[in-house]
Formats: C-alpha cells, structure tokens, sequence
C-alpha cells in the first residue's frame, strides 16, 4: 500500500518514506566483514562448532516506526537491531538514521563493533540498528517521535546490561537524549548508562565530540614511527571526509604540524600539495553546510580524484569501498588509515598489501570513539565523572595497548595489519563462548 502524504515536497516521491532495500553488491561492507572473518578464522584453526556461531548475528529484531507526520498524515518506517554476539558483555553499537538504512550494513556494522571491543580489551559485545527514514527530510519533531517509538519497541532488549545504544549516522547527541528519556520514563527513574553520546549535562563524557578523530591522531603517529615513513619533514595527510571525524582529524593534524593537503566532503575535494588553511575550510563548512565554493586558492577535485593523489598519510573517513578493487591500484599514498567503517574492500586491501602500501584497519584506527563509549557507561555506573585529560590519558593506553598487540599478531602469523587485528579479536571472542559454553 503506497501511503498517501501531502507533506511530500518537490521531487520526493512516497518511496523515501519506505526505500527497497538495494541488493548486495559484490563489495558491499557485509560482504567485505564476512570475507575477513572467513579468512582469520581459516589461519586460527577455529573449529566447525565455534565458527558456526561466530559467524551468525545472536539476535536480529525488525520493528515497525508508525510515526505522525507534522501534516497530520501518518508514515510507517522500519526499524532494526542487530545484535551480533555477546560473548565478551553486553552489546554495545550505534543507532542510525538513514533513507538508505541495509539490514546487510547493521550485520556488518555489528560485527565490526565485537571485533572492535574484544580488540580493545573493552568487556562488550557488537550491535547495530536504526530506523530507515529520510532524516534531513524530516523535521526535527518527526525524528524525535520516531525515535521514541524505535525506542519504546525495544524497551525488552535495551539496557544498561543488555545492549547499550551509542550514536551514529543522523544520531547526535540529542537523539541520545531521546533515547535515554524514553527509557527513563519506561523505567519511572533516570537510566542514564542506557546510551552513550549523551550532552555532557545529562552525564554524557568528556571527549566524545572530538573521540574518533583523538583515537586516529594517536593511531597516524603510531603507524608512522613503525613503519619509519617520515622523517626530516612534516608528514602530508589527505583526509576524505570533513565531518565530525574528519574535519576534527585535519584541525588536530593540522595543530600539530601537518601538512594537510586535502579534504573534502560529499560536494568537492580541496587539493594543494604546500596545505591547506585548515581553520578557515572549517569555518566555511560550518557556516555554509560544505565546501563547495569555499574561498581558498587550491585545486577543485572530485572524491575520486583526491584519493589518487601522493601523499604520506591516507584517512578516507566518509564512505565505505571508497577504495575498492577498481582504483587500489591508482593509490599514491605510503599509508591507508581507515577512519570510516569499511573505507577499504576485501579485495583492494589484498592488492595494496601486493603493492606494499599497509592499511591500518577501522576496527584499530577509529576505535577510540568506542573506547569513549565504554568510558561513558564506565563513569555513568560508578556515578562519576573524569576530567578532559583522564579520558584522553586512557583512551590513549587503550589504543597503544592494542597497537602493540596487534603488532605482536603480525610478527608471529607474518600476516598483513589488517589480518593480524581481525586473528586477534576473533581469538578473544572464540575463547570467551568456548569459557561460557552453550546453554541448552
């Protein structure tokens, strides 16, 4: 049934309400998470009973969002909750808003997050979902009641020790305040270790806003001593992306001496091999919603453009396969650092290592925002709250800790990064369900 909404503005059509969820592709994030898996599991051994359970979601949960429209007309959307494995704690992952919302994307994106925390040494589990909706289409108050009713439908599965909501795409920190107050009035009392994200007055952490882009400044400078690729010079960074990652990566970088050639957004790419004024791109995008036509004397390049373009330090921080089999080869950069989800497919980081270019994996370079998270409901739990250089102080141990980790993997399995850091998080979640057992 096509529903009837004259809300709709020019162009929309009643499809943006409810989107057809796009086949795979061939080099989709799912497709690419799966293929790594398979492929650490393959080197560890991992046996036919335990690979069996590893490689399916514990739960998945589709919902139906009714949601009253400002006109008064009424739209379903869908909702959906990817709960990937529990093995090392509760699930934790982010809720996301999007007209083009996969279900294989929150498989992949779950998944990501196990990984992620059992890398990390953080006591959590992968999750992942969110609503299918139009969210810059939609009105602040249609989002808000969307978002309660997503939450509402499930109150039975959500928890401060059974799943933990963090943000995402379209989810800043006022959707997590929505969050939190809808299960807070569910509750008749304040359950603030719900979600994470939150404004810091509703007992949200230090160091979210800037806490992926933190994480990768500490992961470049890592990758950049191991691997000895600059020396007697400022190191020159290309950074796809100028959102909340990487707008706050090039401003960090370039604080500290970069040279940051390239940024870009979803409109256009700057390019100029002596840096761009980092400052003043920013202020522009902030005042003027991107780049595109932004006043600085470089070259206008397209995303595609940009990423074939020399460099020291590659963060493709925007889309995911925005390297993928059919331009790894055109790379010019001496180091990928992936600050999105699945920037790289499966295939293209099989030919950089070929080329000899090392890609530091998302589930290392961008897991600070994650460690943030575990901080968050760490401090919401005990009732406490860390000052600025806590955070930073911790979750840069973190994030050292599993870099050398990680290195360790390398050199014993003699395995490319991104393989050593996948062995390794498949190994800590393999022992955890062999520790726990099967329940029957």
């Amino acid at each position: 049934m096509t529903l009837s909404n004259p809300s709709l503005g020019k162009g929309e059509l009643p499809e943006d309400l409810l989107p057809v969820t796009p086949p795979l592709d061939e080099e989709s994030p799912f497709a690419t998470m799966m293929s790594l898996f398979d492929e650490a599991a393959r080197k560890l051994g991992i046996n036919p009973d335990e690979y069996a359970i590893l490689r399916r979601p514990d739960r998945e949960v589709a919902y139906s969002v009714p949601v009253k429209l400002d006109d008064g007309t009424m739209a379903v959307f869908d909702g959906y909750r990817v709960q990937h494995n529990q093995g090392l704690g509760p699930f934790m992952g982010p809720v996301r808003l999007h007209h083009a919302l996969k279900i294989d994307d929150l498989r992949a994106l779950a998944a990501w997050m196990t990984w992620k925390c059992a890398l990390m040494g953080i006591p959590f589990g992968g999750a992942a979902g969110g609503i299918r909706i139009h969210a810059k289409r939609r009105s602040s108050a249609e989002l808000e009641r969307a978002v309660r009713r997503y939450t509402a439908g499930f109150l039975d599965l959500i928890g401060p020790d059974t799943d933990i909501f963090a943000p995402d795409v379209n989810s800043d920190e006022s959707v997590m305040a929505w969050v939190m107050d809808t299960v807070s009035h569910h509750k008749a009392y304040t359950e603030n270790a719900v979600v994470t994200g939150k404004p810091t007055v509703l007992a949200g952490s230090r160091g979210q806003t800037d806490a992926v882009a933190q994480g990768l400044r500490t992961m470049i400078r890592l990758s950049l001593t191991h691997f000895d690729l600059v020396r007697e010079r400022a190191p020159r960074v290309i950074i796809q992306g100028a959102g909340r990652v990487g707008g706050n990566l090039a401003r960090l970088l370039y604080d500290a001496g970069f040279v940051v050639c390239g940024l870009s957004d979803v409109s256009v790419a700057l390019y100029s091999e002596h840096g761009l004024p980092i400052h003043d791109i920013l202020a522009w995008r902030q005042s003027h919603g991107s780049l595109e036509n932004c006043p600085v004397d470089c070259l206008r390049l397209t995303n595609a453009e940009l990423l074939a373009r020399p460099c020291d330090v590659l963060v493709p921080c925007a889309a995911d396969n925005a390297i993928h089999s059919r331009n790894a080869d055109q790379v010019q950069a001496r180091l990928i650092v992936e600050g999105a989800h699945g920037p790289v497919s499966a295939r293209a980081d099989r030919i950089l290592h070929e080329r000899g270019i090392p890609v530091v994996p998302d589930i290392l370079a961008n897991a600070g925002g994650v460690i943030v998270n575990y901080f968050e409901w760490v401090q919401n739990r005990q009732g406490l709250t860390w000052v600025d250089s806590l955070v930073n102080k911790r979750r840069k141990r973190f994030m050292t800790e599993a870099w050398n980790s990680v290195l360790d993997y390398r050199q014993q399995y003699g395995v490319r990064l991104r393989m050593a850091a996948h062995m390794l998080a498949v190994e800590r979640v393999a022992q955890a369900d062999r520790s726990r057992g099967i329940y029957a």
